[in-house]
Order: structure tokens, then C-alpha cells, then sequence
């Protein structure tokens, strides 16, 4: 059985705020539907991933606001990674350099915090 991660919940406290950070840091806006009061379901997906991320209100996560932790994501590129967030006005740290690949951590408005990877060679 083949199973593929689809779909990870990240709790956040202001949906506009959380969908124009991952918007400005490249995510692709799939959907923003509120079927009906009380409930809205925003879908972004990163360039080039076949998983995304959705945000909203009353999706009855127990996770609190900025609770998520080390969501990690695979980079080409970790220098350049960082410089475009730094473009986009995120406060991402330097790349962290270690054995197993080179490594750039943000948090979002609420603090659910990223890292990105960008692979080792492999020879």
C-alpha cells in the first residue's frame, strides 16, 4: 500500500494574516472556501510539492495557534531559500550548516515554525 501526505493542518490565529505570509513567501493560494458560517478551509501549497497546508477556522483542530512545530520541506538551494524569504520581510535564520545538509528555520505570524533542508550531495 502506497500512502502520500496530502494535507498537513497548521493553527494559526488570523486566517488573512497566515494566507498573505504564505502567499508572500511563494505558497500557491488553491482554495479559500467558507461553505458555511463558522467554517472556512484555505489550502496553499508550496512551489513545487505535492503536499500543502491548510489554515481556517473551525476545522476542530486541538492544536493551538502557532503550536505546530518543525514542519521541514526540501530545498534546492538553502542560500537562495534564504534570501528570498528575507526579501519577502521574514525573519529567517542564517543557513545552518551540518553533516546531514545545510538547514534555514522561520516561524509564521504565529510561530509555527519551518525548516528547510536542502539535501547533502550524495556521491
Amino acid at each position: 500500500m502506497d500512502l502520500k501526505i496530502e494535507l498537513i493542518f497548521v493553527p494559526v490565529a488570523d486566517v488573512d494574516r497566515s494566507k498573505e505570509f504564505y502567499t508572500r513567501i511563494g505558497f500557491h493560494a488553491d482554495h479559500d472556501e467558507t461553505p458555511y458560517e463558522g467554517l472556512r478551509f484555505v489550502q496553499l501549497t508550496p512551489p513545487g510539492s505535492a503536499c500543502s497546508i491548510a489554515i481556517g477556522t473551525g476545522l476542530g483542530s486541538r492544536l493551538a495557534p502557532g503550536s505546530r512545530d518543525n514542519v521541514q520541506a526540501v530545498v534546492a538551494d538553502a542560500d537562495a531559500a534564504l534570501a528570498r524569504l528575507r526579501e519577502a520581510g521574514v525573519d529567517a535564520r542564517g543557513v545552518d550548516e551540518q553533516d546531514w545538509g545545510r538547514f534555514v528555520t522561520f516561524d509564521d505570524p504565529d510561530g509555527n515554525s519551518w525548516t528547510l533542508q536542502q539535501l547533502p550531495a550524495r556521491g
